[in-house]
């Protein structure tokens, strides 16, 4: 009898174990289980230099959401950012995004001024006045050899 009683501790445990995971994968991943509660918009870059699917979107440094892929648009030779926005969150046509860097050498992020003297961006709009990340390497081989003007 002792011997049901502990194999039926553990068979919990397990269950417990195995639930806690599958919670953490979907809190923590990019799982949905229930349907998406975000929209797509698009924003157009000359380089996104240390940017990734996955990396968060902010607005006024609260997280809105994440880039989900990133392609190269083959007409206007530019990087292609596809965002994943949370519903709920107001983006007019004339924000602007900017690929910024937390810390010195910390992830890329998009940050997002949401504008909002234009009309309502939905599901698919795009996103037209961006701003490339600075080279921070640039600027130190620059500095470092003189290039720098004062």
């Amino acid at each position: 009898m002792k011997k049901h009683k502990i194999e039926t501790a553990v068979g919990i445990f397990v269950v417990i174990g195995l639930i806690a995971i599958g919670y953490m994968t979907v809190k923590l991943g990019s799982v949905s289980f229930f349907g998406d509660n975000t929209y797509k918009l698009y924003a157009s870059f000359n380089s996104v230099t240390g940017l990734r699917p996955g990396n968060q979107i902010d607005m006024f440094g609260i997280d809105v959401g994440r880039i989900s892929r990133i392609t190269i648009d083959q007409e206007n030779h530019r990087a292609l950012v596809e965002l994943r926005i949370k519903n709920g969150i107001n983006i007019y046509d004339d924000a602007i995004a900017s690929v910024k860097t937390s810390g010195l050498l910390g992830d890329s992020y998009l940050s997002i001024d949401p504008g909002g003297a234009g009309e309502l961006l939905v599901d698919g709009g795009v996103i037209i006045d961006t701003q490339s990340p600075v080279d921070i390497i640039e600027l130190i081989s620059k500095y470092a050899f003189g290039e720098v003007k004062e």
